[in-house]
């Protein structure tokens, strides 16, 4: 018989949320088995010209898997309620984080960005920490504002939560990350939907947001870029078009059953970052259109059981949270899919357990053990 900690949670036992819900543990291990491979595939030529050997990223994706293994159980061990008491401990970590890496002594510069701390043997970028820390803020303020019964006031179901949210975009801009704050914004205004503030308030900070968005991207030639080559990617292919023709061209020599697993033309220097924003595109082309449809089947059974466990929570606080968890995984999906197929404009996103990438791993990771937690937490309240 299973132990509890009095809260509604396991400890570990026969009924650990770690193996109660297989329905993300499953997924997640396949899903990351897969991103092993893709990996060493997608980054072996990338490999051997800058380190002299084939296995450089793989040898760091493996150790970072195992490490994130270890967190995600730990997360999942740990009684998700613990959150809300932390929430703003952790908020100024990731705030802490956000400003030590725009100092010059220890974030660490790279294609005209900063955005990633140097702890030696790794780098790790803050602005993946913040995703989740604003999660566990937003569910926590959100599930104590409904307790008083003030989510319908303006003052104080929207703004502290825009406060909020402003100030850790203002720091993301300035790495410059914009794509993270979109995905941001979107997480924090689906959670405060869910939570039950009232639509007329969430729209009423748009006749702000959208003229400022619209100069973040006019105005930057960069993004204007890259909106341009999303719109008309082959009047231009040698440039602006660049990554999204040869994404493409990935796709469509991929076929029905891909061209097998080591056999991709695209990530011989032609399509860059093919190990990590652009793996899905490897995928595609040594895959095929049956690899690319099981791996969006495994996300897409990752977040019906994320739907299910936000519905089932055995608190509001369980259940905004387990939604930001849910929004948060999809909308990684959605974009980084989304870019390599060209339905949406390039973003440098990585693809959730599969794409290169030790913070991204070890978030997402944490993430579901947080959400295996809620889960188990309900199924436990109803025995």
């Amino acid at each position: 018989m299973a132990n509890t900690l009095g809260i509604g949670e396991y400890i570990p036992g026969p009924l650990h949320p770690f193996f109660r819900e297989k329905t993300i543990l499953f997924p997640v291990l396949i899903l990351t088995g897969i991103g092993l491979v893709m990996v060493y595939s997608a980054s072996c030529a990338i490999s051997m010209d800058e380190h002299n050997t084939l296995f450089y990223y793989l040898k760091r994706q493996s150790i970072f898997l195992l490490i994130s293994l270890g967190i995600m159980y730990i997360t999942a061990s740990l009684p998700y309620k613990l959150y809300k008491s932390m929430a703003y401990l952790i908020l100024v970590a990731a705030i802490g984080l956000l400003v030590a890496v725009l100092i010059p002594a220890f974030g660490i510069k790279a294609n005209n960005a900063r955005r990633w701390l140097d702890f030696g043997l790794f780098a790790f970028q803050p602005a993946e920490f913040a995703k989740l820390a604003m999660i566990l803020f937003m569910a926590y303020s959100l599930s104590k504002k409904q307790e008083i019964g003030k989510l319908n006031e303006f003052s104080i179901g929207v703004l502290p939560h825009a406060m909020v949210f402003g100030l850790m975009a203002v720091l993301i801009l300035c790495q410059p990350d914009f794509g993270t704050i979109v995905v941001m914004g979107m997480i924090c205004w689906g959670m405060m939907f869910i939570a039950g503030v009232p639509l007329l308030h969430l729209l009423s900070p748009l006749p702000l947001v959208i003229p400022v968005a619209y100069f973040l991207v006019i105005k930057v030639r960069y993004r204007l870029d890259r909106v341009l080559g999303f719109l008309d990617p082959w009047k231009d292919p040698l440039d602006i078009g660049f990554q999204l023709t040869n994404s493409l061209k990935a796709f469509g020599s991929g076929g029905l059953f891909g061209k097998g697993v080591g056999f991709s033309m695209q990530k011989m220097h032609f399509l860059p970052e093919p190990h990590t924003d652009f793996i899905f595109s490897i995928i595609g082309e040594e895959l095929g259109l049956i690899g690319v449809t099981v791996i969006l089947a495994l996300y897409g059974l990752i977040l019906h059981t994320g739907t299910r466990i936000a519905r089932q929570a055995d608190t509001f606080f369980g259940t905004v949270t387990a939604t930001g968890i849910t929004l948060y995984l999809g909308l990684q999906v959605i974009i980084n899919t989304g870019v390599t197929l060209g339905v949406l404009p390039t973003k440098g996103l990585t693809l959730p357990f599969i794409s290169y990438g030790g913070t991204s791993l070890l978030i997402n990771m944490a993430a579901m053990g947080i959400l295996m937690n809620i889960g188990a937490s309900a199924h436990h309240v109803k025995k």
